[in-house]
């Protein structure tokens, strides 16, 4: 029977907070959903390294909580209006731990190898409510709606014959990926100094600038200049079930897809983001349209999440900002004219549709965000406001980049993650995410790029699975995760 441990964490300094500290939510926070989101991290350790792991996460997350303080609370109705995340001196939050490397359970959880071996699928973790924080998972669903007052955060530690998954849940509305990921970099350097020296250690420094989301927050005007905002999105019905595929780009065939998808002329600058992005949007709208037959005069959707955190410049604001500094581009809301389906297909040069990748990815200024956040401000409900990306009709593609996480450079002192993943139970049809490069333990060596998660049409993946066009460039490593039954 597995050990498992709750420690209720209280953030350092607790006892000399404020009473109440309300952390009212910024413009940009409503945009995102009403979920959970669950980062996990694999880490291979020792056996005579696991109890000294507990005590440093311990402290680690104390410290990391009195920094990152609206994780400490919970989400509620500010009294100003809007909603807050309300953080009482007394606020705790859950650090669950158990031990599931027993011996006599081998066949029942899976080791760090066997994990390993699978690229850390979410398939090879089985049910991911053993992974997570109960009620806590990802997903549209009542635990994470205001109205039931859901706490910000909770942490899960599972120790695993030869490794440990360490899971950091957060309500959506608190932070973004790239907000996570100041917080993951801000609690790894902290452990790795307490690892080092437990009794004095060189702990890292904090900006409480850090906290300050004027940057991207617009009053609420008064109530009788404000409106009635769209209705929430729902799935699109035409959609069909769909499985996460987990796929590696080497570096060697990203460089060769940039040099494919540049302009032989030179004419104009793309990324390799540009490219790969360009060729995967080619590759699944030509299988998808054997599926969906759309007309060839089609404009089909493409769209992205894009970080802001580099983008703003008048003031900047720092790496580590915490919320959801980020906006997306969509390309039936941009003034550059949309790719039809036979351009996308066959029609157009793969330059072009890296060109107009690009020119999405341009288009996202602090400007741009400036004017949008002033027509956001006057909507009363701005929850509505979000993009699910599941309520694009079937052809779309939208695309979240997460290489900037920085994952192989996270290190703990006891370890550096060899895996990052988001353990789904769903899948979103028409996303595909970017992952960062792995470092230790990667398969390809040196030749080790990005990986790709994409969420893609259950009854096409054999046939993208074995296109000899995509796998020249593409190595599938596994089915993430696969649903059932539509929602």
């Amino acid at each position: 029977m597995p050990r498992r441990e709750i420690f209720e964490l209280y953030p350092i300094g607790w006892q000399s907070d404020p009473q109440d500290e309300l952390f009212k939510l910024c413009t940009l926070d409503y945009c995102t959903a009403q979920v959970y989101t669950n980062w996990a991290l694999f880490f291979k350790l020792s056996d005579a390294d696991k109890p000294r792991v507990i005590p440093v996460l311990k402290r680690g997350l104390e410290i990391t909580l009195s920094q990152c303080r609206p994780l400490c609370g919970v989400l509620e109705k500010h009294p100003d209006g809007g909603l807050c995340f309300h953080k009482k001196r007394e606020s705790t939050v859950e650090f669950h731990v158990q031990w599931l490397d027993d011996p006599e359970d081998e066949d029942v959880y899976p080791s760090f190898d066997e994990l390993e071996k699978r690229h850390f699928v979410s398939q090879a973790l089985g049910n991911i409510e053993t992974w997570c924080v109960p009620l806590m998972t990802y997903g549209e669903k009542p635990e994470a709606e205001p109205k039931s007052l859901p706490k910000v955060s909770g942490f899960k530690a599972s120790f695993i014959r030869g490794g440990m998954v360490f899971v950091m849940h957060h309500h959506h509305y608190a932070n973004d990926i790239m907000g996570w990921a100041g917080e993951l970099h801000q609690l790894a350097e902290t452990c790795a100094a307490i690892w080092k020296s437990p009794e004095n250690p060189a702990l890292p420094a904090w900006d409480p600038a850090c906290l300050d989301l004027s940057r991207v927050t617009k009053p609420d005007p008064p109530e009788n200049e404000r409106v009635d905002g769209p209705t929430a999105p729902l799935r699109h019905p035409d959609l069909k079930i769909g499985q996460w595929l987990l796929f590696h780009l080497p570096k060697s065939k990203t460089a060769e897809l940039k040099k494919m998808a540049s302009p032989e002329d030179g004419s104009y600058w793309i990324s390799s983001y540009d490219a790969y992005m360009a060729f995967i949007w080619r590759a699944l709208s030509r299988h998808r349209a054997a599926l969906f037959n759309p007309d060839p005069a089609r404009k089909l959707e493409w769209g992205e999440a894009i970080d802001m955190r580099r983008r703003f410049h008048d003031p900047p604001v720092p790496e580590r900002i915490q919320g959801n500094v980020l906006f997306v581009s969509l390309g039936s809301q941009n003034p550059t004219p949309q790719l039809t389906a036979e351009e996308v297909i066959w029609k157009a040069p793969l330059s072009k549709l890296a060109w107009y990748i690009r020119q999405l990815t341009n288009s996202v200024t602090q400007e741009s965000v400036d004017l949008a956040l002033s027509a956001i401000a006057p909507v009363r409900d701005k929850s509505t406001l979000f993009l699910r990306t599941d309520s694009l009709p079937p052809m779309s593609n939208f695309t979240t980049d997460w290489r900037d996480t920085r994952m192989g450079e996270a290190d703990f002192g006891f370890g550096t993650p060899y895996g990052f993943r988001f353990p789904f139970d769903t899948v979103t049809v028409g996303l595909t995410i970017v992952l960062p490069v792995r470092k230790y333990g990667a398969p390809a060596g040196d030749d080790e790029g990005n990986e790709f998660s994409i969420g893609f049409e259950r009854q096409l993946a054999k046939d993208l699975i074995n296109d000899p066009e995509w796998n020249k460039y593409f190595e599938f490593r596994g089915v993430e995760s696969e649903e059932m039954v539509l929602n």
